[in-house]
C-alpha cells in the first residue's frame, strides 16, 4: 500500500492578497511552492499546516501577488542598450555636453573612439536640444586626439523627426566626409556651414536611423559583450516592473539571438524569452522559398528551438515599403543598432505572397506589425491552416468588427501598442476630430469576439502596469479619455498581462496562473492592480520577482 505523503513546501507565501488569475481559485491568502512549481493555492492556516522545519515562510504583511507578467512586444535588449553608452541626459547646456565628451577623452587612450547616447531625457529623447547641439569644431576643442559620435535616437522614442547625431573632425575623416559627399537618401541631410564644408551635424528624417548604418558605419557598432551587458541590464528593468517572459516579436537578428545564448548559457539570465528571427533575406534569401523554409523549419518551426527559458521560435515578416533606405541599413550587416532587427528583412510583395504561403506549408509561425499583413495571412491560410501556429499581429491601431472577425477565424494572436496608440497619439487623434476612436485598440470588441491577446510595452517604458492602465481607464497623455466604450476591467487587464502572455508563447498550460503543477513565476508589488487608486496603477513595481522557483530580483 502507497502511503506516501506530498512533499513539504520549499516556499510558503502567506497572509496577503495572491491573485492566481486562475478561474477556479480566484485570490487567497497563500501559496506553497515545491521545486519550480507550485504546490496549492489555499487559506494561510492550510498551507502553513504542511510545511516542515526546512520551509522557508514568507509573511506578505497585506501585500499583492500576481503570476510573473509577459511582455508581448518587448524590445528587453534595447532598454539595456542605452546603459552602455555613456549619458548626455544630465546636460543643461553645450558647455555641458563639451564637459562630458572631454571627461570620456580624458579617460581613454589617444585614437579610441568615444560614442554617447543620444542628446536628450531619456526613454523618449524628445525635449528640443538644439541648445545643446555642438558642432564638430565644439567636438574638436575638447577632443581633437579622439573620434567622436553622438549617436542619433531610435526615431519611436520620440515618434518623431528630424533627429540629430554628430561627430567630430577626426571621426568625420575616418569616414571620408568632405564637402564633396553626398547623402545616401534624401531622408539624411549633411548640415554645412556657408563654405561647404560639414558642420558634422546629420538630421535625419527617418524613424529608423539611416546615418550609422551608411555614412558613418565606421564608427563601431554595439559589440557582443555590449549587447550581453545590455540583456542583463534589461532584464533587471523588466524584472522591476513584474515582467518574468518577454515575446520578441518584432523580430531579432542573429547578433542578438546570440547575446541572448551566451546569457541563457551562463545562468544569469532573469527573464524567460521567445524569440522570433530577423533574417537578412539579402543575405540568406538565395534560391527556392520552399527549400529554404524547410530548411529552417527544423529550428525555427512548430515548437522552434530552445527550452523553457530561451526558445527560437518563427520568423518576422514584413512588405517592404522603403526599399532604397532598407538595402542601405541591412548592408551594414551584421550591425543592426538600436533595432535589434534586420532591415533586409522586409520583402517586396510579390515576394512576400510566395513567402507566406511557403511558411503555412512548412508549419512556421509568422509575426508582423502592420495591417496590410491580414491579407497575406488569409492568402497563406488557404495553402495551410495557420490557426495552430498561431500567427502574429502586433501594433495594431484601429480594428474595424470586419477585421475582427477575419483574426478571430484565422486563429491569430494580437499584441497591441497602447503607449503609442492610446497614450501618445491619443491627444492628437482627439484635437484632430478622428471620428473612430472607438475603433482604436478596441480591446472590449476583441475580448467579445474571442481574439487572443497580450499587451506589449514597446520599451516605451518597460513596464506592463502603463498598458493596464491604458486598458481600464482609456487614458492620453493629457488625462482625456479615448475610446471609453473599449475600456476593459482591471481584471481582465491582469488577465491579458498574464494568461494572454502566456498563449502568445504556447505557455498556457504552464504558466500565466498560480495553479498547482505551474511554474512558479511570481511576483511581489508595492501595490494592489486590482484596487489601488487609479493613478498609481502605472506606477506599481516589484519588490521580489520569483522565476522559476527561485528569487531572481
Amino acid at each position: 500500500m502507497n502511503s506516501s505523503r506530498p512533499s513539504p513546501p520549499d516556499v510558503i507565501l502567506h497572509n496577503g492578497r495572491i491573485h492566481t488569475c486562475d478561474a477556479q481559485t480566484g485570490t487567497v491568502q497563500a501559496l506553497s511552492i515545491v521545486g519550480n512549481r507550485v504546490q496549492a493555492a489555499g487559506q494561510t492556516e492550510d498551507l502553513l499546516n504542511s510545511a516542515d522545519p526546512s520551509t522557508q515562510i514568507i509573511d506578505l504583511k497585506g501585500g499583492c501577488v500576481i503570476p510573473g507578467l509577459t511582455d508581448g512586444h518587448a524590445h528587453m535588449d534595447r532598454e539595456g542598450l542605452r546603459h552602455q553608452l555613456p549619458s548626455l541626459q544630465h546636460a543643461n547646456s553645450l558647455q555641458d555636453v563639451l564637459d562630458a565628451i572631454a571627461d570620456e577623452a580624458r579617460q581613454r587612450p589617444e585614437g579610441e573612439w568615444i560614442l554617447t547616447q543620444p542628446i536628450g531625457q531619456p526613454p523618449e529623447f524628445s525635449s528640443d536640444v538644439s541648445h545643446l547641439m555642438p558642432t564638430r569644431f565644439d567636438l574638436d576643442r575638447v577632443s581633437p586626439k579622439h573620434p567622436v559620435f553622438i549617436r542619433p535616437m531610435w526615431g519611436y522614442w520620440s515618434n518623431s523627426v528630424p533627429f540629430a547625431c554628430v561627430a567630430n573632425s577626426l571621426a568625420l575623416k575616418l569616414a571620408g566626409i568632405g564637402s564633396d559627399t553626398r547623402s545616401p537618401s534624401d531622408d539624411v541631410v549633411i548640415d554645412k556651414d556657408a563654405s561647404g564644408q560639414p558642420t558634422g551635424i546629420f538630421w535625419e528624417k527617418s524613424l529608423v536611423p539611416l546615418v550609422e548604418h551608411t555614412l558613418m558605419r565606421c564608427a563601431p557598432g554595439f559589440s557582443r559583450a555590449q549587447r550581453e551587458a545590455a540583456l542583463l541590464h534589461g532584464m533587471s528593468e523588466y524584472n522591476k516592473t513584474g515582467t518574468t517572459c518577454v515575446f520578441e516579436g518584432h523580430g531579432v537578428a542573429s547578433e542578438v539571438i546570440q547575446a541572448y545564448k551566451s546569457v541563457h548559457s551562463s545562468g544569469k539570465g532573469t527573464v524567460r524569452a521567445l524569440l522570433t528571427f530577423s533574417p537578412n533575406w539579402h543575405l540568406n534569401g538565395e534560391g527556392d522559398a520552399a527549400l529554404l523554409l524547410k530548411d529552417w523549419a527544423a529550428w525555427v518551426g512548430r515548437n522552434g528551438s530552445g527550452d523553457d527559458f530561451l526558445r527560437v521560435q518563427g520568423l518576422y515578416a514584413e512588405i517592404d515599403s522603403d526599399p532604397h533606405n532598407n538595402r542601405l541599413r541591412a548592408a551594414n550587416h551584421p550591425c543592426t543598432g538600436w533595432a535589434g532587427f534586420q532591415a533586409g528583412c522586409a520583402l517586396p510583395l510579390d515576394v512576400m505572397q510566395v513567402l507566406v504561403q511557403e511558411a503555412a506549408r512548412s508549419e512556421i509561425r509568422l509575426c508582423g506589425i502592420w495591417p496590410n499583413l491580414l491579407e497575406l495571412f488569409e492568402l497563406a491560410n488557404q495553402a495551410h491552416p495557420i490557426a495552430p501556429m498561431r500567427w502574429v499581429l502586433g501594433h495594431q491601431r484601429f480594428l474595424t468588427r470586419d477585421q475582427i472577425s477575419r483574426i478571430k477565424d484565422l486563429g491569430i494572436v494580437l499584441t497591441t501598442h497602447t503607449n503609442r496608440h492610446i497614450y501618445k497619439d491619443g491627444d492628437r487623434m482627439l484635437r484632430e476630430g478622428v471620428h473612430d476612436l472607438n475603433d482604436l485598440v478596441p480591446l472590449r470588441s476583441l475580448s467579445e469576439s474571442g481574439v487572443p491577446v497580450a499587451f506589449g510595452s514597446d520599451n516605451l517604458p518597460p513596464s506592463l502596469f502603463h498598458p493596464m492602465w491604458h486598458a481600464s481607464a482609456r487614458k492620453s497623455r493629457g488625462g482625456q479619455v479615448v475610446g471609453e466604450s473599449q475600456a476593459i476591467s482591471r481584471s481582465q487587464a491582469l488577465e491579458i498581462a498574464t494568461q494572454g502572455g502566456a498563449y502568445l508563447c504556447f505557455d498556457e498550460n504552464k504558466r500565466g496562473r498560480l495553479a498547482p503543477g505551474f511554474l512558479a513565476d511570481l511576483s511581489l508589488l508595492t501595490a494592489d492592480p486590482l484596487s489601488c487608486a487609479e493613478e498609481e496603477l502605472p506606477h506599481i513595481q516589484a519588490t521580489k520577482v520569483m522565476l522559476n522557483g527561485e528569487f531572481v530580483w
